[in-house]
């Protein structure tokens, strides 16, 4: 379920949404696995902690997992995801992205249409 663009906090004051485009290089041979990880343990902990997940997809021929990630609410995204972090759920995973991942790339990105 999507939140409105022009959600407001209890003052009135709109909250700010923020997305990411996030690019991973996964490992070779590693892509499906890593996409169960990311499916089976952290989706449901960021949809848990009110983020939005707008969609992922593969580029198999680059070893390539592209997803979109958003934050509306009262904390800015980078307070939210710090959260995401540092929260129990989180170390439970036993999950080090660097054991998939050989290189990540974060975009801030507007949505235009």
């Amino acid at each position: 379920m999507s939140k409105s663009a022009d959600a407001a906090d209890l003052t009135g004051a709109p909250m700010p949404r923020t997305t990411q485009l996030r690019t991973y290089t996964v490992r070779e041979g590693l892509l499906d696995a890593w996409v169960e990880r990311w499916r089976d343990d952290i989706v449901p902990l960021r949809l848990d902690l009110g983020f939005e997940i707008g969609g992922a997809w593969i580029d198999r021929e680059r070893d390539q997992f592209v997803w979109l990630i958003s934050y509306e609410g009262p904390e800015t995204f980078a307070e939210r995801n710090a959260a995401y972090w540092a929260s129990p759920e989180r170390r439970a995973m036993g999950l080090d992205p660097d054991d998939y991942l050989v290189h990540t790339e974060d975009r801030t990105v507007e949505q235009c249409y």
